[in-house]
């Protein structure tokens, strides 16, 4: 049996090696770390989190991503049941011991009898075969050329940028406290997954001048910035506004500190747990592109972190996708040479999930084609299905960025065309509606 050659074991081409094997076809797992590595990562395990620790929500009633999770567990997704298995208090979010869980992920794909891990770079694109490119964003220089010569077009590229880890032990307790933002979650765990460190207002627009002199990252000559909205860096943010930090990642809304109940912060850091034993912590929304030096200058400023020792730095890195809508058809398939899917980050998604999902969707479908058959995407009404639409077709070619899933994505309900429905009455529609119709995909397969 012809085997399926993936390129690339991140969250994406490790979720296509699983389903595709799942399948009963054979997988060739093409990974060039650790021969050759890259700034960013640092081991050569699968599914390597280089950024964020977090899933982000796993509400799968009220919130797209969440449902994402649902249908990714109810497709038996490795992502998700390794993430479930290494998963960490955080309130509603799903987050993971990093490197307990891509240890696992690699544990679980070398027991698979039908999967084979080769190490080295691939260069380039396969002329013959059933290939998936999973490369995500830092896809190598060689086959990032070789790409770009097939495509005939310069991938579009922004840029990613990683948030700073925090040694627990180092953080103020007598300032911080522990508390999840409205005090989410069921558990007590849950409802102190966070740290966070309050701010006044003269701390806060001290914290915001010295963001915006520091010494930032210079881009390569002819190089350009487009950011991601989604994962900008702070001084990105700070730069738009003196307030738009305490209305993003540092709004003080939902939390009592536990020292001064009495007393409202004007903003607040919060720090989320990155690892099973609680030792560290990353600074949540704090990706940056300041240097090493002003980031530690920087950020022992925050009230709590004055003595701050970081595990790892924030840093930054170009991100480069595809232009799908000109590119993909709707099995994921490049139309100039269907013998090649693409999957991951580099086909226009955005998060973790959201990269191991179209993982999920391109494994099954070269696993279907191997076996002489035709798999189509679920229904655009799931949300899987809704993120396929989006990058082969339903976003404007023109004006084409990364996207995270959301309720956006996803067709009206007719039932609710014309009305003044809310959230609380439109969200669990969109997502019982959601659950049917993946139910139904995967029964016909």
């Amino acid at each position: 049996m012809e085997p399926v050659n993936i390129i690339g074991a991140g969250l994406a081409g490790s979720e296509a090696a699983w389903q595709a094997a799942r399948s009963g076809v054979p997988v060739i797992l093409h990974e060039m770390r650790p021969a050759v590595g890259t700034f960013a990562h640092k081991t050569g395990d699968c599914a390597e989190m280089v950024c964020s620790n977090s899933f982000r929500s796993d509400d799968d009633v009220m919130n797209a991503v969440g449902q994402l999770h649902w249908e990714m567990r109810a497709a038996d997704g490795l992502i998700m049941a390794m993430a479930d298995r290494h998963r960490l208090p955080a309130g509603g979010a799903l987050a993971v011991d990093r490197d307990a869980f891509s240890q696992a992920v690699t544990e679980a794909l070398r027991a698979e009898p039908l999967i084979e891990i080769r190490e080295g770079e691939i260069g380039d694109l396969p002329i013959e075969g059933n290939w998936i490119v999973a490369t995500g964003p830092l896809t190598s220089d060689r086959l990032a050329d070789s790409i770009r010569s097939l495509t005939g077009t310069e991938a579009l590229a922004f840029f990613d940028a990683i948030a700073p880890i925090v040694h627990a032990e180092t953080i103020d307790m007598s300032v911080a406290w522990e508390q999840s933002r409205y005090d989410k979650g069921e558990t007590e765990a849950e409802r102190r997954a966070y740290i966070n460190c309050p701010m006044n207002r003269d701390e806060y627009e001290a914290f915001i001048d010295a963001l915006l002199a520091a010494d930032k990252t210079e881009f390569r000559e002819g190089e350009t910035a487009g950011y991601f909205d989604g994962c900008l860096p702070i001084e990105v943010m700070a730069e738009r506004g003196r307030e738009t930090l305490r209305h993003g990642p540092m709004k003080p809304v939902g939390l009592t500190n536990a020292h001064k109940p009495n007393e409202k912060a004007y903003a607040v850091v919060q720090l989320r747990r990155d690892n099973a034993l609680g030792t560290l912590y990353n600074i949540v929304g704090f990706q940056t592109k300041m240097k090493y030096g002003a980031q530690t200058e920087v950020f022992r400023m925050i009230p709590g972190l004055q003595n701050a020792s970081f595990a790892r730095l924030g840093g930054i890195h170009r991100n480069s996708f595809l232009n799908s809508p000109t590119l993909l058809d709707d099995r994921m398939r490049l139309r100039k040479r269907p013998n090649l899917r693409f999957a991951g980050q580099v086909t226009g998604v955005e998060g973790y999930v959201e990269s191991a999902a179209m993982g999920l969707l391109a494994g099954r479908m070269a696993a279907a084609q191997v076996r002489g058959d035709d798999l189509g995407p679920p229904p655009f009404t799931t949300a899987m299905g809704a993120l396929v639409n989006h990058i082969t077709g339903g976003a404007e070619a023109k004006t084409f960025q990364p996207m995270n899933v959301n309720f956006g994505l996803f067709p009206p309900l007719e039932e609710m065309r014309g009305g003044r429905k809310g959230r609380k009455d439109r969200y669990p529609a969109y997502t019982q509606r959601a659950k049917d119709d993946f139910r139904a995909w995967l029964a016909t397969q």
